[in-house]
Order: C-alpha cells, then sequence, then structure tokens
C-alpha cells in the first residue's frame, strides 16, 4: 500500500520557490536534505576534511563551516575542491570574509546582510555571491536579534523575527538577488516553530529549519524532533540542521531519523524493534545495538523487525524486508519479504540477519536499476 491510498499518512508540502546550494536543489519538490556543521578549526585543513567526509557518509547532503578569519577563507579552496557535499560559508560581520569565502568556491554563504554594514557593502557581497554562483541564507536568531527591534518588540517574539527576516530579504532583493534561503532559529520551540509558521505565510523563499542550541545528543534531539516534527508534518522545511552538543555525524544521524519517521527521506535500514520485556527469547537491547553499528554501511532504505517474541512479532514482519522473531528453546523465525523462511538458532543469529540484510538490500538495488531502466 502506498501513502496516496493512505490518506492520513500524506504531508502536503508547503510550495516554495527552488535555489541551488552547489548542485544540491532546495525547496520546489527536492527532498528536504540534511546539513550539519563542521567543529574544527577551518584552518586545519586535514581535520576539517576529515570531518566534512564523515559527515558525508552518514548521508549529508550540505555542510557547513566557520569562517570568522582570513585564515579559515584561506582555508576554503583546498576543502571546498575535496569535499563531496557543497559547503557553506558561516560569516558573522565581515563582509570580506563573505567576499573570499565566494571567491574560495563556497556554495552557499550563511550571513545576515543587514548585520555587515553599509548598503554598498551588502552590494558587493551580492555581487561576489552573483559572480560565483553563490547562494545566500539567511539566518535570523532569536539570541542576535537586532536592537531596534528588541526595542520596539521589549523581547524575542516570532513578530520580531519575521520582521528581521523581511528586513534582510529586502536588503537583497533590492539588489536584484534571489538565491537564497533563510532560518528563523530559536532554543525555545514555541518561539521556533511560530515564527516558522509565520514566515511560511509570509515569504515562498525556501526555509532552512532548526531548533537552535538545542542542547546535548539526548535532550537536543527529542527537542529537536518535536519542534522540526512539528513544522515537518505541517509542510513546511526545505533544508534542515539538528544542533547539538555532540559529534556532527550524529546530527547527520538525528536529521535522518526525524525524516524518516515522517516518511519524507529513506536512506538505510529502519530498524523496527520492541522495547523487550520478561517474554523475550533473546537480549532485544543488545542485539539492536549491535545490529545499529553492524548496518551503519548500508544505504539502501529497507526495513528490518527484531522482535523479542510473537505478541507482536510475526504482524510487524510481515511489514518489513527482514524480520526475526524470538521463540522458545535459544531459536526464532526469519521473515523474508514478509513470508516466515526459517528457523535461526539466537546464537550467530546477529551475523546471520547482517548477510541477510546486504543480501536483501542487493536485491533491492538491483531491482531499483532495473526499474529505472525500464521507466527511461
Amino acid at each position: 500500500m502506498h501513502n496516496h491510498i493512505r490518506p492520513w499518512r500524506n504531508i502536503e508540502r508547503r510550495k516554495s520557490r527552488q535555489i541551488h546550494v552547489g548542485p544540491v536543489a532546495v525547496g520546489g519538490d527536492a527532498p528536504i536534505s540534511v546539513q550539519t556543521m563542521t567543529n574544527t578549526l577551518t584552518h586545519d585543513v586535514a581535520g576539517t576534511i576529515a570531518q566534512v567526509q564523515a559527515c558525508a557518509d552518514a548521508g549529508a547532503d550540505i555542510v557547513r563551516v566557520s569562517c570568522p578569519d582570513e585564515a579559515s577563507t584561506a582555508a576554503l579552496h583546498e576543502i571546498v575542491r575535496e569535499s563531496p557535499v557543497p559547503i557553506v560559508a558561516d560569516i558573522h560581520f565581515h563582509y570580506k570574509r563573505a567576499i573570499e569565502a565566494a571567491e574560495a568556491g563556497a556554495a552557499c554563504l550563511r550571513i545576515n546582510p543587514g548585520n555587515i554594514g553599509s548598503a554598498e557593502r551588502v552590494r558587493e557581497v551580492v555581487k561576489a555571491a552573483k559572480d560565483h554562483n553563490c547562494s545566500i541564507r539567511i539566518g535570523v536568531n532569536a539570541g542576535s536579534l537586532e536592537k531596534h527591534l528588541l526595542e520596539k518588540y521589549g523581547e524575542p517574539c516570532p513578530e520580531a523575527m519575521v520582521e528581521s527576516g523581511l528586513d534582510h530579504i529586502r536588503l537583497l532583493e533590492d539588489n536584484d538577488f534571489h538565491e537564497f534561503k533563510i532560518s528563523v532559529k530559536a532554543s525555545d520551540v514555541f518561539l521556533a516553530s511560530a515564527a516558522y509558521m509565520a514566515l511560511a505565510d509570509a515569504t515562498d523563499a525556501p526555509l532552512h529549519l532548526g531548533i537552535t542550541e538545542a542542547g546535548s545528543y539526548y535532550a537536543g534531539t527529542i527537542k529537536s524532533a518535536i519542534g522540526l516534527g512539528n513544522l515537518l508534518w505541517a509542510g513546511i522545511g526545505d533544508t534542515l540542521r539538528v544542533s547539538l552538543s555532540a559529534d556532527p555525524v550524529e546530527e547527520v544521524k538525528a536529521g535522518f531519523e526525524i525524516l524518516k519517521s515522517l516518511g519524507l527521506r529513506h536512506r538505510g535500514v529502519n530498524i523496527i524493534s520492541c522495547p523487550s520485556c520478561a517474554r523475550q527469547g533473546f537480549d532485544v537491547i543488545a542485539t539492536v545495538a549491535e545490529l545499529e553499528k553492524r548496518l551503519e554501511h548500508v544505504k539502501t532504505p529497507m526495513s528490518l523487525s527484531i522482535i523479542g517474541c510473537v505478541v507482536n512479532g510475526p504482524g510487524e514482519a510481515l511489514m518489513t524486508d527482514v524480520g526475526f522473531t524470538g521463540g522458545g528453546n535459544g531459536a526464532g523465525m526469519v521473515y523474508l519479504a514478509g513470508k516466515q523462511d526459517h528457523k535461526q538458532g539466537n546464537d550467530g543469529m546477529i551475523d546471520h540477519i547482517v548477510e541477510l540484510v546486504e543480501k536483501r538490500a542487493e536485491q533491492l538495488e538491483i531491482e531499483r536499476a532495473a526499474g529505472a531502466e525500464a521507466a527511461e
């Protein structure tokens, strides 16, 4: 069954115009892209490239690097050349850094045009972006709103954030620049959600989602899932970053899990597993943790059910590519493509499941390639 005959599963995405960050389309009907940001010193070229590569391997579509000084923008040349994904240069206040980053090959500049000085400076940055085929992200943040807006509204609020965003948009549009996306981030999920909802009505620009300074890996992932999930469910959002005090690779994984849970992106193995209880026929928690590690390399979208007993196990296995349901006497039942296939002892079960998943992934890739050929 597909989503079109399950109306309760459909998400109708907001119609935004499409821009490009390098070869990655953002907005329109493009898939929602997942971003992260390096935390290495950008002038440490080898360290930064290694982190960009690790994030790309985890599925990142776009990676941002900070460019606070000339040494960082000088390093961008090599980083951009070696990166497998488009690089966004994070700029604050220094308009010359923006121009240098565009010249170095950055695919996008993260900048607030109103923060970089005179109209002439904005013109120079826009010209550099145009000349080097570079898009721009306007990045409004509740923690750094302009003084006049704080005086006008008294505190950060959705209205102030949207007004800030529209002011920055005007500066770009006045210079006939339209290759931009925009974010209105806050650490408060209510504030961020309200600001994004209002902004979605006020512009057709693609929206970059984020709950900023969300916190630790555990707490921040939950907070982001609530804030971003609420917006994505409403059809709002064209690209996202999960901001965690954690390894950037974990941000990428969390971003994909949020999108996968809403059926908005499909990548890798989706493990459906039970919380474990006294009925379990094997150690579900340890098994799932091991399988997650062992199957990280599989990029093909597919499903695996690992259920400890026969209460829900057979039902879940009917709907997954590969399934294992715990039984008695140290063995369980293996399901392939929803059908009972063979018994498997708990000993050696993990190796066996990894092998089955890899074979199923190969089979799905062959089927996908054949389908693509037939469509042509």
